[in-house]
């Protein structure tokens, strides 16, 4: 059974997000310089744009680079910088062609313990050490994939209780919480720097 994921605040965007790893991962490297529901809401625009109900690591690694930029262009965009995601997007899924065969969820299939899955997503083109600990969290946290350690590795954004990321988007409520801390964080940030 699929996760009931609220990521994108779109039922039919959300449940491509509970029942595809790759839709799951795609969200995650879009989720910059946007609105979380609008990057998490991208997996599901491009599939259904490129004629499907899932993506397909094989067939967005092969595609045009410049038609691919194009579906991620048509209005409404996919991203605010729309060229420079489907750049990042083909780059992750050339990755999991060559790396893992396509399967997006070997990534964490057969992860030892929390420290080997952070390493292996940390090599995923587009995941520095911020996101790829934010999606750590997420696959503990909603997609009960869970191997020893996985809170430790994921640093704070494991913590139970926390609403700072998308790993803690469970509906309305909670991503109005995260967009709290979020905006309290800015503050701290620019308090910081004025001193």
């Amino acid at each position: 059974m699929s996760p009931d994921i609220h990521l994108a605040q779109r039922p039919e965007a959300d449940e491509l997000l509970g029942r595809s790893p790759l839709a799951a991962l795609v969200g995650m490297l879009l989720d910059q310089q946007v609105p979380m529901e609008w990057a998490f809401s991208g997996p599901y625009t491009i599939a259904q744009r490129m004629g499907g109900d899932d993506l397909d690591a094989g067939r967005i690694a092969a595609y045009d680079p410049e038609a691919f930029a194009e579906v991620l262009k048509e209005k409404p965009a996919v991203h605010r910088y729309p060229g420079n995601m489907a750049k990042r997007v083909q780059a992750l899924c050339r990755y999991l062609v060559d790396e893992y065969d396509g399967d997006a969820a070997a990534v964490w299939h057969g992860a030892a313990n929390g420290a080997e899955l952070l390493a292996r997503l940390q090599a995923l083109p587009g995941f520095g050490e911020q996101k790829a600990r934010i999606f750590l969290a997420l696959l503990g946290k909603q997609y009960g994939v869970r191997p020893a350690g996985w809170r430790q590795a994921a640093g704070p954004y494991g913590e139970q209780g926390a609403y700072r990321s998308a790993a803690d988007i469970t509906g309305p409520e909670s991503l109005a919480k995260v967009r709290a801390h979020k905006q309290e964080m800015k503050r701290a940030t620019k308090t910081a720097k004025s001193r």
